[in-house]
């Protein structure tokens, strides 16, 4: 009897195994952004950052994307978008996901993060690729001041483009400092099978 139970158990751990490990590779975790400047290939990490993952697919395949602008560029800080489009109109979103900052990534050159304000469970779409490793930006404390930015990704392909960005010249527009003059825009964020 011992042994049917045992067996039992090893029989479920297996299954329960194999349910998770299929769950995880069916997950998407590949998002293309094709700009204005080129292709840029971003890889999820569901598994430290699935809240902000599965929000970031959201955006994605509701086109919420496609359209939009780096708003915000910061040459060897980094790159912002997700959030106006070539109007400088802000885009409606959906409601504020929790800080997964604590999550264990960093915020080094070519990770993604979730941009947000002051309170830290408030983003929503908008999200920056770091032009260098941002310490200054990861959780410290569970504290307002301490919560950190969470990264969810990482470009894995055209770094370049990013990088081009930085390239291009910089002014003040809607209220927003640090704004490129000739808009770079995400023509279409799709996921990669």
């Amino acid at each position: 009897m011992r042994n049917f139970i045992f067996f039992m158990m090893l029989l479920l751990t297996t299954t329960l195994s194999f349910a998770t490990e299929n769950l995880m590779s069916d997950t998407p975790s590949k998002v293309k952004l094709t700009t204005s400047l080129g292709e840029i290939i971003i890889q999820l990490n569901p598994e430290k950052a699935p809240i902000s993952s599965v929000n970031f697919l959201t955006y994605v395949n509701e086109g919420f994307y496609n359209g939009t602008i780096f708003h915000r560029i910061i040459p060897g800080f980094m790159a912002q978008g997700g959030g106006f489009d070539t109007e400088f109109n802000q885009k409606t979103v959906h409601d504020p996901i929790k800080n997964e900052a604590n999550n264990g990534l960093t915020n080094k050159r070519g990770t993604l993060a979730m941009a947000r304000t002051n309170v830290p469970d408030s983003a929503t779409a908008q999200f920056f690729i770091n032009y260098k490793d941002n310490d200054s930006l990861n959780h410290t404390s569970p504290t307002a001041s301490g919560w950190g930015y969470a990264v969810f990704g990482e470009v894995i392909e055209g770094m370049d483009v990013v990088d081009a960005m930085a390239k291009q010249a910089t002014g003040n527009r809607g209220g927003h400092q640090d704004v490129p003059k000739v808009d770079i825009i995400v023509e279409k964020a799709e996921v990669l099978k």
